[in-house]
């Protein structure tokens, strides 16, 4: 009767408590539920904004720690060429 007072239980799954009553079952479409529709997305919970800018983000850190690597490998070869 109060979907607000479902409790969360993850991965999409609830569970009723006494807020939210008795779970009703019934037959999709009629006494007022919902329907189910094949072939149609439910609205993305994702924005995509800043999803992007998360990505260019780690891909500039990636770039960074990559560099950091190349130069310290520059550096132990001129050492090593140096012990020569």
């Amino acid at each position: 009767m109060n979907p607000g007072g479902l409790q969360s239980n993850g991965k999409n799954l609830f569970v009723n408590t006494d807020a939210s009553g008795e779970a009703t079952t019934g037959t999709p479409g009629l006494e007022g539920r919902g329907s189910i529709q094949q072939g149609f997305l439910e609205m993305s919970n994702v924005n995509v904004v800043q999803e992007l800018a998360n990505l260019i983000i780690a891909q500039r850190a990636f770039e960074m720690n990559s560099k950091a690597v190349q130069t310290a490998d520059q550096m132990l070869q001129n050492i090593n060429s140096l012990k020569q």
